[in-house]
């Protein structure tokens, strides 16, 4: 299947040059000494610069490239699997674009538009030192007291651990415009700190962290900061709504940064297992190395499914983002750091060292990994959304209501997407879900399909069993469907399992919808054609539900069988045909050579 978002993934990969090779700039030994000296990489952040990265952050409406928010999750994708440093450093920069491209005026769109396409890097100001993800204690205010104020706000505050705080040439401010306003209190302020008065603002030292270690994580200061009343995003006082409503965006996009993860994770263990012998027989042979790997692989598969339908919802179920970006959110990040946790036991202590296997880049990885999970909302802040969400869910899995239609165009990756329109965001879906509405329907079109293929009988029980499970888990959040403050731990556990569901269903629905389009690739059809990444993504599901297994050690033996023949052809493993950053050689002797190990 020709599927244009990996394709461009695809010639960014080639762009950037083979990590491996020492005569590149962006390889792994770089990022590893970026990181020894927790320096940001800046060298390698031009390179993004020479190809066009920045114009895929800006939406053609704007003046940029951006038409398809899958082409930007798999471009943020082929970034994170090299190193996370860069893909995070660098992506900020759509983060503190996204209020504009949410709210804001053509004008402000053009101008921010043509900034970051010129390679100027945006932040977003959020969080506060005292109040963490408390967006609504935000102290950073303007002075409506001065006597020149008429065209100006004079902004003073402090905003603390932002990502580009000091880098950043342009910030997206989250200020109290209003002292008793509330929630209407606040405003979005797009701050050029190339325009404001020396002396005004001032940069907070960058944050040493355990993890990124080479990214600006800082803060910045303002005091008095004249700002230009045109700098206004959308209402004054709806600052709160444009925020949430760009982070419903961008949490969906965040899995880019997961499934690179996953990707670096799940190559750096099958190389040192394909490689590592112990008392005459290889790490590969072991039954219980083959366990993790086959179960890791299936992860990495699940989340990819996921997050393409999330991706793909951007556009085409934007009423109903809150649900999507929520689960999307909460899951990748958890999901992937215990996939690289499983990883490291299967590495045992070369998991934690430097410079005994690869350099020691699985350390690193998961350092840098672990922060995912706290950016645009953490886990808790996710779940209590789908919590604050229980009504109108369970009221539309009952009434089977929801955009059914947008969900089958989200997993339908044959399917046109339509461009997005911001003012279908919602700060609650409130038909309820159309993945969950579509979920007895892709279940009986795999009932429908086992019944001509045999093969697929095995599939169809486990979809039956999420089904039933599904519906328990809608029954468990009645319980919780009036819940707004104060939630107990209860409530969360029942989101997480929403969160499987949900995930499921995502599943269920890409096979159904797009199984045709791929299942005669030579590279990746045979993941489709008998739905082996469906099996086992449905098992890892199930048994989190708590539920007896649904796949056998020899469905798992076959998932493995698809990683290493993907591996040893240099291909990504993925859902569809992708090369990643595995080269073929270059030379009939590079080629021979690169026979002779695999063989």
């Amino acid at each position: 299947m020709e599927h244009p978002p990996y394709r461009l993934a695809e010639e960014l990969d080639r762009f950037l040059g083979d990590p491996d090779d020492p005569g590149e700039l962006f390889t792994y030994a770089r990022c590893m000494e970026l990181d020894d000296n927790e320096e940001f990489p800046a060298d390698i952040v031009r390179r993004f610069q020479e190809w066009g990265l920045p114009d895929h952050y800006v939406p053609v409406e704007h003046g940029g490239r951006l038409r398809d928010y899958e082409q930007v999750l798999q471009l943020v994708r082929t970034v994170a699997r090299r190193d996370m440093t860069c893909a995070i450093g660098h992506a900020k920069t759509y983060l503190g674009g996204v209020c504009v491209w949410v709210a804001g005026s053509a004008e402000q769109g053009a101008a921010l538009g043509a900034d970051i396409m010129a390679g100027v890097p945006v932040s977003l100001g959020l969080t506060e030192r005292e109040h963490g993800s408390d967006l609504l204690a935000t102290e950073v205010r303007t002075d409506e007291k001065a006597p020149d104020t008429a065209d100006h706000w004079l902004v003073s505050g402090e905003k603390w651990l932002i990502n580009n705080a000091t880098r950043g040439s342009v910030l997206s401010l989250l200020t109290r415009t209003h002292p008793d306003g509330g929630p209407r209190g606040l405003s979005v302020l797009l701050v050029d700190k190339r325009e404001l008065d020396e002396g005004t603002f001032r940069h907070l030292p960058k944050i040493r962290t355990h993890g990124i270690r080479g990214a600006d994580i800082s803060g910045i200061v303002l005091d008095g900061a004249r700002v230009p009343r045109s700098a206004l995003v959308g209402a004054e006082g709806a600052g709160l709504e444009i925020v949430l409503k760009a982070l419903q965006i961008t949490r969906a996009m965040i899995a880019a940064l997961s499934l690179g993860a996953g990707d670096h994770g799940l190559r750096l263990a099958l190389d040192f297992a394909e490689e590592r012998e112990l008392y005459g027989r290889r790490l590969i042979d072991l039954p219980q190395a083959r366990k993790v790997l086959a179960g890791a692989a299936a992860d990495v598969l699940m989340h990819e499914a996921v997050s393409l339908v999330a991706a793909r919802a951007v556009q085409a179920q934007t009423a109903e983002l809150s649900v999507t970006s929520a689960v999307t959110k909460y899951l990748l990040p958890t999901s992937t750091d215990q996939v690289l946790d499983d990883l490291k036991g299967l590495l045992g202590a070369r998991a934690f060292l430097k410079g005994v296997y690869a350099d020691g880049r699985f350390q690193k990885l998961e350092r840098d990994h672990r922060l995912v999970g706290l950016f645009d909302g953490n886990t808790l802040v996710n779940l209590n959304s789908l919590v604050n969400q229980f009504r109108s869910l369970v009221r539309g899995f009952g009434r089977g209501t929801g955009d059914t239609a947008g969900s089958d165009i989200a997993c339908d990756l044959g399917a046109p997407l339509p461009p997005l329109d911001p003012s279908k965001l919602s700060l609650v879906a409130r038909q309820g879900s159309g993945v969950m509405a579509g979920l007895a329907a892709s279940v009986d079109e795999i009932d429908r399909r086992a019944a001509l293929n045999p093969a697929l009988a095995p599939v169809a029980e486990a979809a039956q069993r999420l089904l039933a499970v599904t519906t328990a888990v809608h029954a468990e959040m009645e319980e919780y469907r009036s819940v707004l403050t104060e939630v107990p731990p209860a409530a969360f556990e029942v989101a997480c399992r929403y969160a499987l569901c949900w995930a499921g269903a995502a599943c269920l629905g890409l096979w159904a919808h797009s199984s045709d389009h791929v299942r005669d690739d030579p590279g990746t059809g045979a993941l489709w054609r008998d739905a082996l990444w469906l099996h086992t993504a449905l098992d890892r599901l199930l048994v989190r539900l708590g539920e007896p297994a649904a796949a056998g050690q020899e469905t798992y033996e076959e998932l493995l069988g698809a990683l290493r023949a993907a591996r040893s052809s240099g291909r990504l493993f993925s859902l569809l045909p992708q090369r990643g950053p595995e080269r073929q050689p270059a030379t009939p002797e590079a080629a021979a050579k690169e026979t002779e190990r695999t063989s």
